[in-house]
């Protein structure tokens, strides 16, 4: 079996080299084709008006000036001479659930994986900060993703369908089991942090402010919240099927 990772922290970032390990418990045939840089936010971006370069780091691992998505086609299209059997995406540093799905680099090297007819999953790793820094559990999803995505590889993926996993802030010992979960809603908490420049001229950054709240049982930010790992199926089809008999009644 191939697998192609790839990542939107970068080619550096400490959960790709997570989710090599653990990819090379499934296969000895690893590929990694990853951004030069953080692509944290940027979703299911192309790069087209700039020219991507890719750069070799070393047998079988590549960086790419670009996007996740640019990546996955990158390897897909160029670098490999054949396609992958699976693509994983990540493990991205911090959660990727609810509506944060849509903004996810990870999860889109994911989606391009589907689109382009190859199962993909997505896996990410919930943290929390100690005395202002992140503190990442990183041995929580290599100890438990091994085993799941060999069952989930054993089922397989339907067309159009992506897995997106999502592993809790807790020490692998004390995650409390796993739950095939619905994608949740949370309260949309970016906000614009406005600063000034040496000269005054202002500038902004954009900023994360969680509102605490409950989240429906059933739901991939629930599941997190109990400890427990989240396995969303989602469709790339977002048609709301549910409204189209009433939309029909308007044009009628």
């Amino acid at each position: 079996m191939r697998i192609l990772i790839t990542n939107d922290d970068g080619i550096h970032a400490p959960g790709l080299a997570v989710l090599e390990r653990i990819a090379r418990t499934l296969s000895d045939d690893v590929w990694v084709v990853a951004p030069e840089t953080d692509q944290s936010g940027l979703a299911h971006s192309l790069t087209l008006n700039d020219p991507l370069r890719l750069r070799q780091v070393s047998e079988q691992t590549y960086a790419v000036r670009g996007t996740p998505t640019d990546c996955v086609i990158m390897a897909v299209r160029k670098v490999l001479d054949r396609a992958p059997d699976l693509v994983l995406s990540g493990v991205n540093s911090g959660q990727n659930a609810a509506d944060d799905v849509t903004y996810s680099g990870t999860v889109a090297g994911a989606i391009e994986g589907t689109l382009l007819g190859i199962p993909s999953i997505a896996l990410s790793q919930a943290y929390d900060f100690t005395d202002g820094r992140r503190v990442i559990p990183w041995e929580t999803v290599e100890a438990h993703a091994p085993r799941i995505l060999k069952k989930l590889i054993a089922h397989g993926c339907p067309r159009g369908v992506l897995y997106n996993l999502n592993f809790p802030n807790r020490a692998p010992g004390l995650v409390a089991g796993v739950e095939v979960t619905s994608q949740g809603v949370v309260t949309h908490g970016l906000t614009v942090d406005e600063r000034n420049d040496g000269r005054g001229n202002p500038y902004f950054w954009l900023k994360h402010q969680r509102i605490a709240e409950e989240h429906a049982a059933g739901t991939d930010v629930d599941a997190i919240r109990r400890g427990v790992i989240s396995v969303t199926p989602l469709r790339l089809d977002m048609t709301a099927y549910d409204q189209a008999h009433e939309l029909r009644a308007l044009f009628d």
